[in-house]
């Protein structure tokens, strides 16, 4: 994860890299093996190499470790650790084990720049020029973020319309920035406003 992300390999090693990293995952059994170090990086790594599939599975995993296994078994907030509570409702530690964490709440970073899609252009920074790049997942259903920025608030959201594989998208951008959105391989240039638009993803049949 570390040296794609951080680009510490020859451009040409990236496509075996990746590759190997997806197998490390599915060799334990779609889940991941990351601590605090590698975590926040590992499902922008897998969407930019071209696994938002594998990514996703990852963040609908349920089975420990994984972010909703600490919510289906009541946590509100993020653990330290992936088991802070064990299957048995025994703790971790009872010295080191914080139910009120931060590290893990990385995945925040991916949920707001990929699947709902709002990033920034760091040659006009503060959101002066949005980045909209969402990545819809069927399974998911829906997804909804808001940014609030110097020039006001940014959102963006797309929605299954239970129409096959219709998607509707909005994407709302405040006055004095300007955006670019990326939607299925096209570019597209909005000033301030608010657009509606709707897709229609090809059937997997």
């Amino acid at each position: 994860t570390l040296i794609l992300h951080f680009g510490l390999c020859e451009e040409e090693e990236r496509p075996a890299l990746a590759a190997k990293l997806v197998e490390l995952i599915r060799d334990f059994g779609g889940r991941m093996t990351t601590g605090f170090v590698g975590t926040p990086y590992l499902l922008h790594v897998l969407s930019a190499h071209g696994y938002t599939d594998v990514a996703y599975s990852l963040l609908m995993q349920e089975r420990n470790p994984s972010w909703l296994y600490s919510v289906t078994h009541g946590a509100t907030t993020m653990w330290e650790h992936w088991n802070s509570l064990k299957e048995d409702g025994s703790f971790w530690s009872t010295d080191m084990n914080s139910f009120n964490h931060y590290a893990y709440g990385a995945v925040g970073d991916w949920l707001y720049t990929s699947v709902a899609g709002i990033d920034s252009d760091p040659k006009e920074p503060g959101y002066k020029h949005i980045i909209f790049k969402p990545l819809p997942l069927k399974e998911l259903g829906y997804a909804k973020a808001r940014i609030l920025t110097e020039n006001g608030e940014i959102i963006s959201s797309w929605e299954f319309t239970g129409n096959g594989n219709e998607c509707k998208f909005s994407f709302t951008i405040p006055k004095g920035s300007h955006a670019t959105l990326y939607l299925d391989n096209e570019e597209y240039e909005f000033e301030d406003g608010t657009y509606d638009t709707v897709f229609q993803y090809p059937s997997e049949d």
